[in-house]
């Protein structure tokens, strides 16, 4: 779910309103004001509020930019989030290669580059003195600003893709550079909070709180995209075999429903899955639930075979593939479970969400509880800080641990 508000959509894709704005609306107003005083209260606030909105419409196209090269790459944009300086697509996967990348992180500041130029030239068609060619000359000051701010050379900014493009192309690992690309958002983020702070308590210059701000912003959402990038690593690293388990139990295919009710399902028992098997050769799943519905005059002769899913028909995995494809196959068939086979066909194991959980937890260090692991295994839902699903619908996996 996106967080904001909704505030319409171009060429198809919405755009949300992150909260931070109600503090850029102020703040830009508030600034800008200072500096048309001298034509009165009115006008100055107007043209305060003017150059805000102008800025916002920047951002929007800068964000365009992006937008628009990801879909000529084929690339469906859901939606852009605009926040401060700079906003967020919401995309379906990355770019396959560090060249497409390239092009779309560089997108924006070409058209944050243009719309100074454009507006520029603009502001020469006014006299010095129009408050209009002021206006224009002020939001084309602040476009080659924008350009100059996100070229910077750490994510979550352009230039932090930039960079993770460059080093993609130098190593030939995305999660490489992405990696690269988190460490200097990260060490800007820090730079940025310690320098508006010794300013604002050294020079007493509150504008160093706009400093801060900005650093704390990078920061946290370096921190994001490094969370992402290792749940994707992970994702990729982690075969399907780390984390299967064997809670199912192998039944003779022969038995009739009344026997099977009265051995397994009337009586307590650990497993929950049951799989039907003859003469050594897996069958199907068994699909126990089916029983209530079946006459009991029927049960005493019918057999497993009446409520059995042929292996064939089922979603199943190799246990040898990644857990980036275990999640899409699940996902794509709405499965809370899926069965994992071996080479010869037979069932060696059963992955849930928990198990992925689980699996994902140990491999990164992560601290998850097994009270909320086994929420997981309940509900069917994904621990609210991972958003596995989505994850790994926008990874590219090329078939090679990275």
């Amino acid at each position: 779910m996106q967080a904001g508000w909704k505030i319409g959509s171009l060429f198809g894709i919405p755009l949300f309103l992150d909260y931070s704005w109600l503090i850029i609306l102020f703040w830009v107003t508030y600034i800008n004001t200072q500096d048309y005083q001298e034509r009165g209260l009115f006008l100055a606030w107007g043209a305060g509020l003017v150059i805000a909105i102008l800025l916002f419409c920047s951002v929007v196209l800068h964000e365009l930019g992006h937008s628009l090269v990801a879909i000529s790459q084929g690339i469906k944009v859901d939606s852009i989030r605009l926040f401060l300086f700079s906003g967020v697509p919401s995309i379906e996967r990355d770019s396959r290669t560090p060249g497409e990348a390239f092009q779309v992180a560089i997108a924006g500041p070409l058209v944050s580059l243009v719309l100074f130029f454009l507006l520029g030239l603009i502001s020469l068609l006014f006299p010095a003195s129009s408050l209009v060619g002021e206006l224009m000359s002020r939001v084309a000051e602040i476009n080659l600003i924008l350009a100059i701010f996100n070229i910077i050379p750490g994510l979550p900014l352009d230039g932090g893709q930039v960079l993770k493009a460059a080093v993609w192309k130098i190593t030939g690992s995305r999660f490489t550079g992405v990696r690269w690309a988190t460490k200097s958002g990260k060490s800007l983020g820090w730079l940025g909070i310690s320098l508006g702070l010794i300013i604002v308590l050294t020079i007493r210059d509150y504008g160093g709180f706009w400093i801060a701000l900005i650093g704390w912003f990078a920061l946290r959402n370096a921190r994001i995209y490094q969370r992402i990038t290792d749940l994707q690593s992970a994702l990729i690293n982690i075969r399907a075999t780390e984390v299967m388990t064997q809670d199912f139990r192998v039944v003779d295919a022969n038995l009739t429903l009344s026997q099977f009710a009265d051995k397994y399902l009337l009586k307590s028992s650990k497993f929950s899955t049951y799989f039907a098997a003859y003469r050594g050769r897996y069958l199907g799943l068994v699909y126990d639930d089916a029983i209530r519905y079946i006459e009991k005059s029927y049960r005493d002769t019918q057999t497993l075979r009446m409520i059995i899913c042929p292996l064939n028909q089922m979603v199943t995995v190799s246990e040898k593939v990644s857990l980036l494809e275990v999640i899409n196959r699940m996902e794509f068939h709405q499965q809370r479970q899926i069965t994992v086979l071996s080479p010869a066909g037979a069932v060696v194991g059963i992955i849930d969400k928990s198990d992925i959980v689980r699996g994902i937890a140990k491999y990164l260090k992560l601290n998850i509880s097994e009270a909320e692991i086994k929420r997981v295994k309940t509900e069917g839902n994904y621990p609210s800080g991972m958003k596995l699903e989505a994850i790994a619908k926008v990874t590219n996996f090329k078939g090679s641990r990275e």
